[in-house]
């Protein structure tokens, strides 16, 4: 019996976001390597998101392993871009006193 070696794509697809998820799940590639790299293992990353199959997992990883400068580039400006949505819906929805507004919202709504 002679063994076939074939090369399988690693199993990455790039949203309508721009953002890349694993396998046919909506786990994101961030998530998956943040997890390996505060030291969880495939299985333990795939208890955690069941939705990933434990093959898709090791490719991702073996990716990043090989992949790591364009990873950890694209990681960076995902926690950018994270960051600049983070500022903007702080700036167009303030978030101090919120809780104060909605405590008054629910008075009045107990009241009326």
């Amino acid at each position: 019996m002679t063994l076939a070696i074939v090369a399988e794509p690693t199993p990455l697809k790039l949203n309508a976001d721009g953002v890349v998820l694993v396998g046919n799940t909506r786990v994101t590639l961030d998530t998956v390597v943040s997890a390996f790299l505060e030291g969880a293992a495939a299985e333990e990353i795939v208890e955690q998101y069941p939705s990933l199959q434990l093959a898709d997992v090791y490719s991702v990883i073996a990716y990043y392993l090989q992949q790591k400068t364009e990873v950890d580039a694209y990681l960076k400006n995902r926690q950018e871009r994270a960051a600049q949505v983070r500022q903007e819906n702080e700036h167009r929805f303030n978030p101090n006193g919120i809780r104060d507004r909605l405590m008054a919202r629910l008075d009045h709504q107990r009241q009326g």
